[in-house]
């Protein structure tokens, strides 16, 4: 027997922990959900990384999680919320970590996913599922459990709000250049493989610099990995001096950042939702991870894809990969072309010449 779905649900639970370009995309499901019940109160599990970009998010309770609390900060969880029943619990988080969460929180209705897309065994922890939706785009997965639930407003909205000092800070470091902002280096997990070659962004940089007069400003943490990465772009670079700003910039000074630049570049990673959030022209370098699952979604007419060329030649049965198959060879970025991006980068300014930009 289907658990019923409330007609007006007056609180809802949204468990979504990572990664930092997802809860990008999510972020318009919950507007959604706001248009259609104004007055839903909605809390946000989420994780301690993902809540320093979305903090201040208007009309979301956040609860943080931070993984490396593990079940003590589980249980942390559980007894703040010990007194709160949800109408619904939409588990959007795909691992078993977030599956045992969910175990001490109270929800009449827990809403997964269809047995298709589920992970990590995620059925077993729901008791209604979505419809299917097979090939689904990231953005479009999390936009059906709004759908689900009978909303049919799902004009895309973020509004992800940037504090002052925040502004001040990034228009301080761009300090009145157009601005290309370029993260090279995407979550370093276990055989990733997401991140293009250092000669690569080092071409494209030079070709930012002499042909559009941009200044590049390369984002990110503060680890050995990254700044070995920035340090190879900047010995391959031409003429270019690109501004490293590693781990000097909160997550929503990057926002900022990114708010501000003429245009963002980046393999699949948080930066290029962030852009896509903020209207940032941004084009997005995929050959590991199908961009038809995870590009920039209003901006995917931009990506450079090299995902079926690396499926062909580094997959066994590229034919048969289930939907959203990451291809794990550290070779397979190579396929990516710096003309193909030069010239992606030409197009894109062209085609963006009047685009707003902050002020």
């Amino acid at each position: 027997m289907k658990h019923p779905l409330p007609a007006y649900p007056s609180h809802l639970c949204v468990l979504r922990l990572s990664a930092l370009g997802d809860v990008c995309n999510l972020v318009p499901t919950v507007r959604a959900l706001q248009r259609q019940w104004p007055d839903t109160r909605i809390t946000w599990i989420v994780g301690k990384g993902e809540y320093s970009l979305l903090a201040g998010l208007s009309g979301v309770e956040f609860i943080v999680f931070d993984k490396k609390t593990g079940l003590a900060g589980m249980r942390d969880i559980w007894r703040t919320l010990k007194d709160t029943r949800f109408d619904v619990l939409l588990h959007m988080q795909q691992s078993i970590r977030a599956s045992i969460l969910s175990l001490g929180l109270k929800a009449d209705v827990r809403l997964g996913y269809d047995s298709a897309r589920a992970k990590d065994h995620q059925t077993w922890f729901t008791n209604r599922q979505l419809a299917p939706h097979p090939r689904a785009h990231v953005l479009e997965s999390f936009m059906d459990f709004a759908r689900a639930l009978g909303v049919e407003d799902t004009e895309l909205d973020w509004n992800i709000p940037i504090p002052d000092d925040a502004e001040l800070e990034a228009r301080g470091l761009i300090g009145g250049r157009d601005a290309l902002v370029m993260s090279p280096c995407a979550n370093p997990r276990l055989r990733n493989f997401r991140n293009w070659t250092p000669e690569g962004y080092a071409a494209v940089i030079d070709h930012a610099h002499d042909v559009h007069g941009l200044t590049t400003f390369l984002t990110g943490g503060g680890s050995d990995q990254e700044q070995e990465m920035v340090n190879a772009i900047a010995h391959h670079c031409r003429v270019a001096q690109p501004v490293s700003v590693l781990g000097k910039t909160s997550l929503k000074g990057v926002l900022a950042l990114i708010r501000q630049a003429r245009v963002v570049i980046a393999p699949d990673s948080g930066p290029v939702h962030m852009a896509n959030a903020l209207n940032t022209p941004v084009i997005g370098l995929f050959a590991t991870t199908n961009p038809d699952r995870a590009a920039p979604y209003c901006w995917q007419d931009y990506v450079i894809n090299r995902y079926e060329a690396a499926a062909r030649t580094y997959l066994k049965k590229p034919e048969q990969a289930p939907w959203g198959t990451r291809v794990r060879h550290p070779e397979a970025m190579k396929l990516i072309e710096a003309d193909a991006v030069n010239a992606m980068l030409d197009r894109l300014l062209q085609d963006t010449e009047t685009h707003k930009r902050p002020q």
